[in-house]
């Protein structure tokens, strides 16, 4: 499976997971974002979108890992700790508004719920971005 990851680009940017290599994919509360996360597994591919400003699928990561930490009451849930490893940057950034038209997002979680931070990917959709 792909992913599709939101970041406001002033709080943490593609161009700092590029500078930094590899960082924690942390901040998520939601929790249908979060059972998400927590399906993740090493190797899916990932494309980082900036939130906010810009409004763009800017460039791609992989999962390097997911740990899952015990529970922490009264949750009961246990929190994912991804680790995201830098890919590149697309060669063209799809913005906002592309994304929306192309056919391919039609149906996608991605406007339906359009306050996910992470959303699952199609393979079509995947490839699409990265084209």
């Amino acid at each position: 499976m792909h992913y599709l990851l939101k970041s406001e680009p002033e709080v943490y940017s593609f161009d700092d997971l590029l500078r930094d290599g590899e960082t924690t994919w942390d901040g998520i509360k939601n929790p249908q974002a979060l059972i998400t996360l927590r399906n993740m597994k090493k190797g899916e591919k990932c494309i980082l979108y900036h939130s906010n400003e810009g409004k763009a699928a800017v460039g791609t990561a992989t999962v390097a890992s997911v740990r899952l930490d015990p529970p922490i009451p009264p949750s009961k849930m246990t929190t994912p700790i991804v680790r995201l490893k830098a890919g590149k940057r697309l060669k063209r950034e799809k913005p906002l508004a592309e994304i929306r038209a192309a056919k391919v997002f039609k149906d996608s979680l991605l406007f339906r719920q359009f306050r996910l931070s992470v959303v699952p990917l199609t393979q079509e959709q995947y490839d699409w971005l990265v084209s």
